[in-house]
């Protein structure tokens, strides 16, 4: 699950705020190579001690100031997407993961991150569509089977943190899918997108939204800005091109990989989906 803290690397102050401190000490570097180098030396020290001046009495540039962060909004959710809960002795414990039902033709497959199953056993995790406020309106469903990259089981790769659930329901034999609907899989587009992000952060019992463009984090992740993204949210789906009236989408990333999704609740990350994921969802289908 993601971590909250302090994100690794963030940036300093804002250094384009204040050009005039900078024009100052150029010249002043530039008077400094003058009066080393010049054979008048005196003459080259005063010229630049009155550039400096001029430099020092220009108005200074208002100080960029960044655009407000996005915050995410708590809502009473929407079908495909739910929460992962812990159970025990048949009933649900604590929520600590999100998931989405993704479109196949076997109507059973939900998408999460890799790492909210590791320690976990299938019968050990059950998934709750649209819950909130304690609302099952669509029951829960018991994952039997999960399905990660080798990449991911053999050294937790987070650029491979993805996996495929097989869900069911003993006392309902209609698929989830034909409840819920389902989010199209979609491999091999730009990072840069405008996605709508859901996810149940761990202290909530209704889950988060926000709807922003998300941009390259290196080769492999793409990065989606907004706050409110706590424990919990990890596994939440990318979104790209929902339908307002169902709410269904197509899925091109969950909440996870680098630093298990985000560092910060305002910061979340998400592998890119390309081939390997796709050859994960072939073969979750064909297997199941």
């Amino acid at each position: 699950m993601r971590r909250n803290g302090r994100r690794p690397g963030f940036p300093g102050p804002d250094l384009r705020a204040r050009p005039a401190a900078w024009g100052v000490a150029l010249v002043a570097f530039v008077a400094m190579g003058l009066a080393a180098t010049s054979p008048s030396a005196l003459g080259a020290e005063r010229l630049a001690i009155r550039l400096a001046a001029a430099v020092k009495s220009m108005p200074r540039r208002a100080p960029v100031v960044p655009p407000a962060m996005l915050h995410g909004r708590l809502y009473n959710g929407t079908p495909a997407v739910g929460a992962l809960f812990t159970t025990s002795g048949g009933s649900l414990r604590q929520h600590f993961c999100t998931a989405s039902v993704v479109a196949s033709r076997v109507k059973d497959l939900v998408i999460t991150a890799a790492h909210c199953l590791s320690g976990k056993q299938p019968g050990d995790v059950d998934f709750v569509p649209d819950y909130h406020r304690h609302h099952e309106p669509y029951g829960t469903w018991t994952v039997t089977q999960v399905f990660v990259d080798a990449a991911w089981a053999s050294s937790a790769n987070p650029n491979d943190d993805v996996a495929f659930l097989v869900v069911t329901q003993s006392d309902n034999p209609t698929p989830i899918q034909d409840l819920t609907g389902g989010e199209t899989l979609a491999t091999g587009w730009r990072a840069a997108q405008l996605v709508r992000v859901i996810g149940y952060p761990g202290a909530s019992q209704r889950p988060i939204t926000c709807t922003s463009r998300t941009r390259a984090f290196g080769a492999h992740q793409m990065e989606f800005d907004c706050g409110g993204y706590t424990n919990g949210t990890s596994g939440g789906p990318f979104l790209a091109n929902v339908h307002k009236a169902t709410g269904l989408g197509t899925v091109i990333g969950v909440i996870g990989g680098y630093e298990q999704g985000g560092d910060t609740p305002s910061v979340s990350y998400s592998p890119r989906f390309g081939k390997a994921v796709r050859a994960l969802y072939n073969k979750a289908v064909a297997t199941n």
